[in-house]
């Protein structure tokens, strides 16, 4: 299934990527935000993400809304796992565009 998860902009990256790191349930992870180069998010701002994109800003009610539509759907932990997978390396390059699957102690 694909996802739309919500998350809020806790900080914003400069460089030349359009980067922000977004949290979702306490997990904190690198998005990409060029999609809303014509609305930029400020931090603070709710975004939904999908593969490490954020691809429409929201409010705090819809994230809220839409976290419980995931958790009715069984979906909480799969949305968390994509979370995990989009990675918070020492730079912003390290993640973007690369959506590896998330590691697992052995």
């Amino acid at each position: 299934m694909c996802l739309a998860i919500p998350g809020r902009i806790v900080e914003l990256i400069s460089g030349p990527n359009e980067v922000g790191v977004v949290e979702v349930t306490g997990v904190r992870r690198k998005v990409q935000l060029g999609l809303l180069a014509d609305d930029m998010p400020v931090v603070g701002d709710w975004v939904l993400i999908h593969v490490g994109f954020a691809m429409s800003k929201i409010s705090e009610r819809d994230a809220a809304e839409q976290m419980h539509l995931l958790s009715m759907l069984g979906e909480t932990e799969q949305a968390m796992e994509e979370v995990r997978g989009y990675g918070l390396g020492e730079r912003a390059s390290d993640d973007i565009g690369h959506h590896e699957a998330p590691t697992r102690p052995n």
